[in-house]
């Protein structure tokens, strides 16, 4: 969901100097050497997952879309352009021009990969493709590193909810990504405003403990918090002694008190203490939060504790130790003239320095046992098999330059749940590993 479905006023700024400027080196070149309207096909996957991961999930496919359709080249940009004598007249004039008219095909969002997927496949000319290359990376590369380990805290957390707060972590627009891409992974919810405005996430949030220490007293903090926010709000109890907080937390909201959060100390230990007094006091429903450098190991560790919410920052917009991807684009095939008709020729890059790739323009499949469980990728550049058919991965994005898979935030969260649902039990392990499913490979 974006702004534009809030019935919100949005800005839509061009996208088009979100690259690198050897886009344009290539561009210009090209056009000078007639190739730059070859038809060709660009292909975006990663070699391999990050060490120890099962499994992919793609994210920012929305984002992508936006960013495609408003790759344009006003008076401002070509003006830079030229002042720079980044690109020669020629050049601006066909900048000024640029459209997108291709088609996009792509694993839909949510879904997850594995090395050797083609999670994005741009067709079109050289020219109008090759712009692409970097924004389209930047985001999926991101927003992909972000959703995964959302992913791996969702499945740990297991049905327990999760707060993504890791605004102050992150750059403020990194941060509104972050707060997306978690989301699609399995979080509930987020603290960051920009995020809710943005894409209709859901936003929660009470205070720190600067609330806490501006009181005379904690029982006046808690006194102004419950008499502004009612007694549904969640008090942080951690910032003096936590069974006097707690007491004193039930003491002013009642048993009906929402929630306690926990930003310190041995959480384990600490939740168990704190159930067992509001139990006794008779809050028997009032949720405990935990907050406090969480990721998926810490929440793993909490299984057992009588936590009913965690709260992840830091660890979660880093990608809990993987920011990237390492997701390239790579031209797959182009056509040996400007001829619309003229065939497709596989290419890859051959050399013995590594970082090889596989020429042709491929589709995607996932296999399934005979319980319904995925059992490989299978990726291929003729026929699909006949067993295989219903099974492919690839939806089409954008038609001749037209977005035409728009979808609700949701759909992309539901649609993970699904995916990973339907891998083999060993892919939310924790413990380090191979990725779940073997990449298979018909030529």
């Amino acid at each position: 969901m974006n702004t534009a479905d809030l019935g919100l006023p949005v800005s839509v700024p061009s996208t088009a100097l979100f690259t690198d400027q050897y886009e344009f080196t290539m561009l210009q070149a090209a056009l000078k050497a007639g190739t730059a309207d070859r038809r060709s096909v660009f292909e975006v996957f990663t070699r391999r997952l990050p060490e120890g991961r099962r499994y992919g999930v793609v994210a920012g496919t929305g984002r992508v879309l936006d960013a495609v359709e408003n790759f344009r080249f006003d008076e401002g940009v070509l003006g830079y352009l030229r002042d720079r004598g980044i690109v020669d007249e020629p050049t601006l004039r066909w900048l000024a021009g640029y459209r997108f008219s291709g088609d996009i095909h792509g694993y839909p969002e949510g879904e997850v990969y594995f090395p050797g997927s083609p999670i994005l496949r741009v067709e079109g000319s050289f020219a109008e493709c090759v712009l692409l290359e970097t924004v389209i990376l930047s985001v999926l590369n991101h927003d992909s590193a972000i959703a995964a380990a959302a992913s791996r805290m969702s499945a740990a957390a297991v049905g327990r909810r999760l707060i993504e707060m890791g605004a102050r972590r992150t750059h403020e627009l990194a941060a509104v990504a972050s707060a997306r891409s978690a989301y699609v992974g399995g979080f509930d919810s987020t603290s960051d405003l920009a995020a809710g405005f943005r894409y209709g996430i859901p936003t929660v949030g009470t205070s720190a403990h600067a609330f806490t220490l501006l009181h005379d007293t904690e029982r006046d903090a808690f006194r102004a918090q419950v008499d502004s926010l009612g007694r549904g709000t969640t008090l942080l109890v951690d910032t003096y002694d936590v069974g006097e907080a707690v007491r004193t937390a039930v003491e002013i909201a009642g048993t009906d008190l929402g929630a306690v959060r926990i930003d310190s100390g041995d959480l384990l230990m600490v939740a168990h203490r704190v159930r067992r007094q509001l139990d006794d006091l008779g809050a028997r429903d009032t949720k405990i939060v935990v907050t406090s450098d969480l990721d998926e190991y810490a929440i793993a560790s909490l299984a057992a504790a009588p936590v009913d919410a965690y709260g992840v920052g830091t660890q979660l917009v880093t990608g809990s130790g993987h920011p990237t991807c390492s997701m390239v684009y790579k031209l797959v095939a182009r056509a040996g003239s400007a001829d619309p008709d003229a065939p497709l020729v596989p290419v890859a890059k051959k050399s013995t320095g590594g970082k090889l790739s596989v020429g042709g323009r491929k589709w995607a499949a996932r296999r399934q046992d005979e319980y319904g469980v995925a059992e490989a990728e299978v990726l291929g550049t003729g026929p699909v098999p006949e067993s295989l058919v219903d099974r492919q991965l690839l939806t089409q994005l954008v038609k001749g330059g037209e977005v035409v898979a728009r979808e609700p935030l949701d759909a992309a969260r539901e649609r993970h749940i699904a995916a990973r649902a339907a891998l083999p039990i060993s892919a939310t392990q924790l413990s380090r590993g191979e990725p779940v499913l073997p990449t298979e490979y018909l030529m």
